[in-house]
């Protein structure tokens, strides 16, 4: 009786591992919130799509350089969308009437298309980085309306036919909308408006959608938070849509700082917009560490600066993924803080992006991930 009991001791005792695993696994199991969303340490091996997937796609905008070396790899990991920074815009790829240069902008799209990555086409037609030529006659005077509509259509259907089914969206038309709520006219005075007025507007919708049936159709600017100009936006867009215009989407810059936009107005914004039945797009994001130019006091990345960024960046991702049913795409305009535009912009270099200088994630991509 006595040794059946010890036997039975050890075997208990042999067992005690096994509960203490099972138990740590069902302990483990419970950490988990709803979705499924782990409430412990954040896996680092994940890319940045990969923590918003079943959100919206995560972008960036590149060069051609940025297709090879480190600098592809961190794309590789993080991002499934790709937007081409400036290769793509009317004066680098038509520099002249009868001269398209597309190497650069093939570099981009191949590098996608091997590497599973969406593209996003910026842009078909801008009042900047736009040819002279498209402006001027044979004889240099200002062209005709009937000749820079001519122009403007050639441009937008070579382009937009050569990467049919390859790009799947195109700012179409980018910052037409003034900034001055006083202003007479809410269309900016381009070169595009001085000659075509602003009939050409729905003219370049339907051609670009002419050309690729398939493709998003967007309209894109900075801005879009501000209330008038927000209002202006959705103005012009309404009358389109009712017409029968073929715009699909609005692009959101998101140009920011650490002071801008709000909560509030980044939610009227998105609300305004998608209450057309458009999607939403965050199509040029960064978030500089000053306010402005004249915010000149303790200038570099400060604690307080890199806290205020943090903030910025968790509020606007917040309202982001509450509204994924109209919003499908979040675009970072740069890589990483090595090189930024906005540097030349500020009081100083403006640190904006989720990967520092050495292409390491800065403590704002831990926050932006951590939901």
């Amino acid at each position: 009786m006595m040794k059946t009991r010890k036997l039975n001791l050890r075997s208990l005792l042999k067992l005690v591992p096994v509960i203490i695993f099972a138990t740590v696994i069902i302990l483990l199991s419970n950490c988990s919130g709803a979705g499924g969303k782990k409430t412990g340490a954040i896996d680092s091996t994940k890319g940045l799509k990969d923590f918003y997937e079943g959100y919206f796609d995560i972008g960036v905008a590149i060069t051609p350089q940025h297709t090879e070396g480190e600098s592809a790899e961190l794309i590789k990991k993080h991002f499934n969308s790709i937007t081409a920074e400036n290769v793509m815009k009317p004066g680098p790829i038509h520099p002249e009437e009868d001269r398209y240069f597309w190497e650069d902008a093939d570099k981009i799209v191949d590098f996608a298309v091997a590497n599973g990555l969406k593209v996003r086409g910026h842009t078909l037609c801008w009042h900047n980085q736009t040819g002279d030529w498209m402006f001027k006659d044979a004889q240099g005077n200002q062209a005709s309306k009937e000749l820079a509509l001519v122009r403007l259509k050639d441009h937008i259907t070579t382009v937009v036919t050569r990467y049919k089914g390859k790009i799947y969206a195109w700012d179409v038309l980018n910052e037409i909308i003034v900034d001055n709520d006083k202003a007479e006219s809410p269309y900016r005075q381009s070169p595009w408006n001085e000659i075509c007025g602003d009939e050409y507007i729905a003219k370049i919708f339907q051609w670009a959608h002419e050309a690729d049936p398939d493709a998003l159709l967007v309209y894109n600017d900075y801005g879009t938070e501000n209330p008038g100009k927000r209002d202006r936006i959705y103005n012009m867009l309404k009358e389109l849509l009712d017409a029968g215009v073929p715009v699909h989407a609005v692009g959101l810059q998101g140009h920011w700082s650490i002071t801008d936009p709000t909560e509030e107005n980044l939610r009227a914004t998105i609300d305004k917009f998608s209450s057309l039945g458009i999607k939403v797009q965050v199509t040029e994001l960064d978030v500089s560490i000053y306010s402005g130019r004249a915010d000149t006091l303790n200038l570099g990345f400060t604690p307080e600066r890199e806290q205020k960024q943090i903030d910025l960046y968790k509020m606007a991702f917040n309202v982001f993924r509450e509204k994924k049913d109209v919003l499908n795409s979040v675009t970072f305009w740069n890589l990483t803080d090595r090189r930024s535009w906005r540097d030349s912009r500020g009081p100083g270099k403006c640190y904006p992006l989720l990967f520092d200088e050495n292409m390491a994630p800065k403590k704002v991509f831990w926050e932006v991930v951590k939901f």
